[in-house]
């Protein structure tokens, strides 16, 4: 769910966020795919960089054994909250496929039927129906993400004069002109027929924000605060507040399909970050204060990233992850599906004490990438703010797998 929703980041900095995926529609009308997040930790810090090939999968970078699930030392209450996202996430696990390669829908059926019984006693239940696999070297980078709240309007008036789009109807696949045809494999990339009926790419932020969709998309809401609605898309989802004390959840429908720029890196190639006269820190808080001291230049930093999310009102009790349902506060976190079944539990034991426990792999996004790679969801709230935007733990990784899964990968 996974956010500005980011906000105080560490992904801003390295360039890297917990940015949506594109949707995996096929060319006509950009189907919407719930969010993913990401937020990242007040300095610059980016996870460790692999030697030789990137593995692409869990079984490529090895799965092995880990200790016992009943020795890993988790409360009573932690175990409750895991508990209640994985009997959420259950239906998914039980039909579809598992792009770790790791399990099968039916290794989860004793799991899931079991979960809903056992209320009460989740600390036995993971115990009973789980073991504890190893991927890689299971040494853990974490960050954290987090559902802002910024004010808005349902309609235009004075102080709220930045539109929050949903999905444009015009915003398609297609090949552009200049990609030749040897090249046209894969999905094509999103944009728009032009005056001419030629495929062009999407109109990137600096168009939008100077008026190309007006009355060509539909409005949401209208933001009071330009900053703090760059910040929202990032993160991908959030709430929008009212004058009238309405609260409008709001979810990823959609990207301009253009490049994402993290402004923290720009920042800090530019002698912008750090320590001195002059200098702004390394996080949310102070990538916004030079944004709003430097209105000009503020704006055309955030231009650079080209990108643009368009929204869709959510109902519900909390913000949708990959799978489709909500994320809880402590209990979902951002995994890279390639290498974490979506719906499995995670134990992280990091030096960030706050993020040890269980939790379970329900979203992902775009800085989201490689074996150990974990986005923490706290929920919204100033607490959530500041918890998610300092978040940069380094420790050990455990992946829970059904009993009987690590040893019929054993030697592969």
């Amino acid at each position: 769910m996974r956010t500005g929703l980011v906000l105080a980041i560490a992904i801003l900095l390295s360039g890297c966020v917990r940015l949506i995926p594109e949707s995996t529609a096929p060319s006509g009308p950009v189907v919407t795919t719930p969010p993913p997040p990401v937020i990242a930790p007040p300095a610059p810090v980016t996870p460790p960089a692999p030697t030789g090939p990137a593995p692409t999968s869990a079984l490529m970078a090895g799965v092995k054994p880990g200790p016992f699930v009943s020795g890993l030392g988790y409360s009573q209450a932690d175990a409750e909250g895991a508990l209640r996202s994985f009997i959420e996430s259950c239906p998914s696990l039980l039909r579809r496929e598992d792009t770790t390669g790791l399990t099968r829908p039916s290794d989860w059926e004793r799991a899931c039927e079991a979960a809903p019984r056992n209320r009460g006693t989740a600390d036995t239940f993971f115990a009973t129906y789980f073991e504890t696999a190893i991927v890689g070297t299971g040494e853990a980078f974490a960050t954290g993400y987090f559902e802002p709240e910024i004010r808005a309007s349902r309609t235009r008036a004075p102080g709220f004069q930045t539109p929050i789009y949903a999905m444009p109807s015009d915003l398609k696949r297609g090949w552009t002109a200049d990609i030749p045809e040897a090249e046209r494999t894969g999905r094509p990339p999103l944009g728009r027929r032009d005056m001419n009926g030629e495929f062009v790419r999407y109109y990137e932020r600096r168009e939008i924000e100077e008026g190309a969709l007006d009355g060509r998309a539909p409005v949401i809401a209208w933001a009071a605060d330009p900053v703090e609605l760059f910040f929202l898309q990032i993160q991908g989802s959030g709430r929008l507040r009212t004058p009238d004390g309405e609260v409008i959840r709001i979810g990823y429908a959609g990207q301009n399909g253009r490049e994402y720029v993290g402004v923290g890196r720009v920042m800090r190639d530019r002698g912008l970050i750090g320590e001195g006269p002059g200098k702004y820190a390394g996080s949310m808080q102070g990538i916004m204060a030079y944004i709003r001291e430097n209105p000009e230049e503020g704006r055309e930093l955030m231009r650079l990233n080209k990108s643009w999310i368009f929204f869709r009102e959510l109902t519900g009790d909390g913000p949708l992850g990959s799978l489709g349902i909500p994320v809880r506060r402590e209990n979902s976190v951002a995994v890279d599906p390639r290498f974490v079944p979506y719906g499995a539990p995670v134990w992280l034991d990091l030096d960030r004490d706050v993020a040890d426990g269980l939790w379970i792999a329900q979203d992902t996004g775009g800085a989201i990438k490689g074996p150990n790679r974990f986005d923490t969801f706290w929920g919204a709230g100033e607490d959530a703010r500041q918890i998610a935007g300092g978040m940069s733990g380094r420790g050990q990784a455990l992946i829970l797998l059904p009993r009987g899964v690590v040893e019929r990968h054993a030697g592969q």
